[in-house]
């Protein structure tokens, strides 16, 4: 999150969201939010999520479609994390009347707990992978019922580099945009590109029994299919994927992966060769954001090791994950 935006933040505003949505205050528990402020609380004697986000991240229309969003998956059987209404049935709150302000929702609170170590077998992985390919097949049908949209991937990355990368690292900015452009010469069509989670890692889901409940569709957007597929391989493996073992459980989760999303959707086996070129770009992106939204001297050892080599790798064009896409 950028110094500017926790900068206007207050517990006056936290506690006017509080008000707005009916919370127990004393039950309200600050969690870790990258973007947001996002808080555990209980409504109603019911575990709840409570996130306040400010208006440069996402506008208010942009949180109700994702609340739509969310809901229609919902309705067709999946289990995720519904938005839920305030006392004046509002399921967006504004906070502040200024230019710049936060706005406020909440969402179901999910069963189970963290999917760890002794989860990370092929069953979870099918499991996974059963899950995007229903969403992404469910995308195909969605049709918005307001007037309210999503942003495409483009919006997302618009300025990042020449913004955020360093001025000092012109060839990184030069391949970040380069990497821009051949995304957008990708062809678009209803089976290959749609409304997409865009998040989908570990920390975004928990586990109850075998059961996945997925939340934070916060990064929700329009993109390519195989880009939400790229996504939860990103985070699957480490973010220097290089070793023999390395390799081979990226193949292992992608494989696994895979085999459940085509249970559940179809995707041209030719989009997965564009994962590497996605893996990229979340690469670069991720760059430019940790430059805009970390104090790199005081940062966490996973960032630190993430940015450690990293203007190498990237001007020397290391993949990402360097596997035969075409075997898939």
């Amino acid at each position: 999150m950028e110094a500017s935006i926790k900068s206007q933040f207050s517990s006056e505003l936290l506690a006017d969201a509080i008000s707005r949505f009916g919370i127990t205050a004393s039950t309200v528990k600050e969690l870790d939010g990258f973007e947001s402020f996002v808080y555990e609380c209980e409504l109603a004697g019911q575990l709840r999520i409570l996130r306040i986000s400010h208006s440069r991240h996402r506008s208010v229309d942009q949180i109700a479609a994702e609340i739509e969003w969310i809901q229609f998956l919902a309705d067709h059987g999946l289990n995720v994390c519904f938005g839920v209404p305030s006392i004046s049935g509002n399921f967006v709150e504004r906070l502040g009347d200024d230019a710049d302000h936060f706005i406020a929702a909440v969402f179901l609170k999910a069963p189970g707990c963290p999917p760890t170590a002794e989860f990370q077998t092929p069953e979870l992985f099918e499991s996974m992978g059963r899950m995007m390919g229903q969403m992404h097949w469910l995308a195909k049908q969605y049709q918005p019922a307001s007037t309210n949209c999503r942003h495409d991937w483009f919006t997302d990355v618009d300025g990042l580099a020449r913004t955020y990368i360093p001025s000092d690292q012109p060839l990184i900015i030069e391949k970040f945009e380069a990497i821009i452009e051949e995304t957008q010469s990708l062809s678009k069509d209803v089976d290959s590109y749609g409304l997409i989670h865009f998040d989908f890692h570990s920390r975004n889901f928990l586990v109850d029994d075998v059961t996945i409940h997925l939340f934070d569709f916060d990064d929700g957007l329009y993109s390519w299919f195989a880009d939400d597929i790229a996504m939860a391989l990103f985070y699957a493996v480490s973010h220097d994927c290089r070793g023999t073992e390395e390799l081979a459980r990226a193949n292992g989760f992608l494989r696994h992966f895979l085999t459940g999303y085509r249970s559940k959707n179809e995707l041209d086996g030719e989009w997965l060769q564009q994962i590497p070129l996605f893996l990229k770009r979340r690469e670069l992106t991720l760059y430019a954001v940790i430059h805009r939204s970390i104090d790199l001297d005081n940062s966490d050892t996973w960032t630190k090791s993430f940015v450690d080599r990293r203007p190498w790798k990237i001007e020397s064009d290391v993949p990402y994950i360097d596997l035969d896409f075409t075997n898939f």
